[in-house]
């Protein structure tokens, strides 16, 4: 444990919050500024402050610990669900059309009240700046979303933001809608960070441009900008619908939705790099590798009875309790 002597320090407009890998603790908070972590008194994790409502968490990041030292990792943490908005951005509903065998739907949800609002991602499938994203090997084509993530409180109050990069099989999607799921969720198919910028410190909606690019060796494949300003919705109106008939007891982190999308003739591939800047946020850069078939491992049970040990094979069978009465567990793998 980081021992904790409350100090007060200057904060600049470079001021974040990170999470980080340490030693003790997989999803460490800090309040990071020149370059410097340190963690903050009685909010271990990003789940804590997220308890908090925005002029309690503006008042605790005034009080930090000793300087700690980890690993930059995705800011979120598991309790945290990340959802994503679809077709909130004039470029995405043309885009969604042009993928589409079934154009009208986007049409029709980009002019309605509801927005389209779908789960995205937790911490396993998060990948931080500088860890690789994926694309699925059985789409033949997949893009990057360039978006601004907003960290809402469980009080429903926007506390920061983030870039996160939504990435799209895009072949799968424009097979049938119904395959969204399928398109967006899976294994480093989402990246997040580079850490978060306190709402009291984030420009305007207006000021932040959103620059993406994907370079392919020393060229670039692609490059698009746009500004969360062209949101065709207001902020407020998603935190209000992504909370309708919904609890987020820890907060929740909502994607926005991307207002730059890829002509279909571009496609993420193998090696590529990914970077995406947002004004007043930061920049975060991804490689790519494709997500191969996901093979089904050999998990088994492991007892130890009178100085012997007994492997049961778990993957395809039941074992009813009475198998394992008396027999102490030893580890499971």
């Amino acid at each position: 444990m980081v021992a904790c002597h409350p100090r007060e320090f200057s904060r600049g407009l470079t001021m974040k919050l990170s999470v980080l890998h340490t030693s003790t603790q997989r999803f460490q908070l800090a309040v990071t500024e020149a370059g410097k972590h340190r963690s903050i008194s009685k909010i271990p994790t990003l789940t804590e402050a997220m308890h908090l409502t925005l002029a309690q968490l503006k008042e605790a990041v005034s009080a930090t610990a000793d300087e700690i030292t980890g690993e930059l990792t995705a800011p979120i943490s598991p309790e945290i669900e990340l959802w994503g908005v679809g077709v909130s951005y004039l470029r995405s509903r043309d885009a969604r059309k042009e993928e589409s065998g079934v154009p009208d739907v986007y049409q029709r949800v980009y002019e309605a009240d509801r927005p389209e609002l779908f789960f995205k991602s937790t911490a396993v499938r998060a990948r931080g700046t500088g860890a690789p994203i994926g694309i699925r090997y059985d789409s033949a084509a997949s893009v990057p979303e360039p978006e601004v993530a907003i960290y809402i409180n469980k009080h429903r109050e926007i506390i920061g933001y983030a870039i996160c990069n939504d990435v799209t099989a895009r072949t799968i999607e424009g097979e049938n809608p119904l395959y969204l799921s399928q398109a967006k969720i899976y294994i480093g198919s989402t990246a997040l960070g580079p850490d978060i910028t306190p709402a009291w410190l984030a420009p305007a909606a207006d000021a932040m441009a959103i620059k993406a690019k994907i370079l392919r060796g020393s060229a670039i494949a692609w490059e698009a900008e746009t500004s969360l300003g062209k949101l065709n919705r207001t902020l407020e109106d998603l935190v209000s619908y992504v909370f309708r008939c919904q609890d987020f007891p820890h907060g929740v982190i909502l994607s926005t939705g991307t207002g730059i999308v890829p002509p279909m003739d571009v496609s993420l591939a193998a090696g590529d790099i990914v970077e995406i800047n947002v004004a007043g946020v930061g920049t975060i850069s991804n490689p790519v590798e494709v997500i191969p078939e996901r093979k089904l491992h050999s998990w088994h049970l492991e007892c130890g009875l009178n100085g012997v040990t007994y492997a049961f094979p778990l993957e395809s069978r039941f074992y009813p309790l009475q198998t394992f009465h008396s027999i102490p567990p030893i580890y499971r793998r």
